[in-house]
């Protein structure tokens, strides 16, 4: 460690720490306060207001509960042992609303060190580390145990060092919002652009009711089973290495992500493990999750593939474009979920999935929706990779200089 850093101990540099308020459901014509829960709390730290609960508070308590420009926020408590400890860094917000937290919610206000310096520090690999250790030793970490907390060791630069610190950071995470805004913009197109091309197609100008949707008058109603071969997933026996032992993509839910296409995944089988499923899928066979919590996901294999038995495959006839179905199958996702029931274990079995209903346009039609589509896809996949390397460099920047590994330059 450099001379002129410091260890100090969490409880040496901070003046308030303490739960925030829950209060009362809110009454008609009586004022009430947004109230940030650990839901709001994104995982790279960020506080989303979009969508704050809000409360009923005592009047006499709004003041000791309210955030003040640089308190930070943790994950005091959760059913997710994971998110305790997660932090925040309050702002000021643009709505100026006076803003709360709530009761499984931790406030900390720093003293004799920077705040954002601080709040990237509890948001490292070395805090993350600190919480893992305070979980093996908690039998389940569900609440951050204050005692522990305030013992947490860190190394403290001169001020003028953690604000410049603290300033490169900063402006990593400015870029990482901007690409956020994009992509989210880029969604917010899709689903627009979703509602209409499926359901109203391009160019008509006659429409008919059908039992699903109303559509255009050359368009028809499909059941799933009709468009396709579907096939439902196996998983060989775990026991038996030589199934594990190739490169074929065996795909769980887990490994369908934001993304259309389905690149990674955590196993791969064996030519012998995909004979014992009996089924390889073709490129661009359509998956969707059909047993568990997250039944409605949804993905298109990007080489030949196999599936687990959680997954329901389509692999579509050629005169029906599989790009058309998935967006299709996106769109009413909802409603497949809602096929499942109420079971403890959500599920929604191969004839069940065989009969739902799709609108079907002409091949040509379908090709031309797909791609409009697919373009927007293309560049929702190029922004999500731009903002996983800003994330790497920002983890990169964090190790080295929170750590002192690299010094920063100060001054002109």
């Amino acid at each position: 460690m450099h001379k002129d850093w410091q260890i100090v101990k969490l409880k040496e540099i901070i003046s308030l720490f303490h739960n925030g308020i829950w209060g009362d459901s809110p009454v008609q014509d009586e004022r009430s306060y947004p109230v940030i829960r650990s839901t709001e709390i994104t995982h790279d730290g960020v506080i989303d207001l979009s969508n704050v609960a809000v409360r009923k508070i005592p009047s006499g308590k709004v003041e000791k509960y309210s955030l003040k420009y640089g308190d930070i926020l943790l994950v005091g408590s959760s059913g997710s042992p994971h998110l305790v400890g997660r932090a925040a860094l309050f702002k000021k917000s643009k709505d100026n609303k006076v803003y709360l937290f709530s009761n499984f919610m931790l406030r900390l206000r720093p003293k004799n060190i920077d705040s954002a310096f601080l709040f990237y520090y509890l948001s490292s690999s070395k805090f993350q580390h600190f919480l893992k250790l305070m979980q093996q030793t908690s039998t389940g970490l569900r609440n951050l145990p204050k005692r522990e907390f305030f013992e947490f060791k860190l190394q403290r630069p001169p001020l003028l060092e953690q604000q410049k610190i603290a300033e490169i950071l900063s402006t990593v995470d400015q870029a990482i919002e901007k690409v956020d805004e994009a992509i989210n913009k880029s969604k917010r197109l899709k689903k627009g652009l979703m509602k209409e091309l499926l359901t109203r197609g391009i160019g008509h100008k006659e429409f008919k009711n059908t039992e699903i949707v109303r559509i255009p008058k050359e368009w028809e109603i499909y059941k799933i089973k009709s468009i396709g071969t579907i096939i439902t997933g196996k998983t060989p026996s775990t026991k038996n290495k030589v199934y594990w032992d190739g490169n074929i993509p065996f795909i769980t839910p887990t490994d369908i992500k934001q993304n259309k296409y389905i690149y990674n995944t955590e196993r791969n089988v064996s030519n012998a493990g995909a004979k014992r499923i009996g089924y390889i899928l073709p490129k661009e066979a359509i998956v969707v999750v059909c047993i568990g919590s997250t039944i409605g996901k949804i993905g298109l294999t990007s080489k030949e593939s196999v599936t687990n038995q959680q997954n329901n495959s389509i692999i579509c006839k050629s005169e029906i474009n599989p790009h058309y179905v998935y967006y299709a199958l996106l769109l009413r996702s909802k409603i497949l979920k809602s096929y499942s029931g109420i079971a403890a274990v959500p599920i929604i079995n191969k004839s069940l999935f065989g009969n739902l209903e799709i609108p079907l346009p002409s091949l040509s039609e379908q090709q031309k929706i797909a791609e409009i589509l697919s373009t927007v896809d293309r560049r929702l996949e190029m922004l999500r990779k731009r903002k996983g390397k800003l994330e790497r460099v920002k983890k990169g920047l964090m190790n080295d200089l929170l750590t002192g590994r690299k010094r920063v330059k100060l001054g002109a």
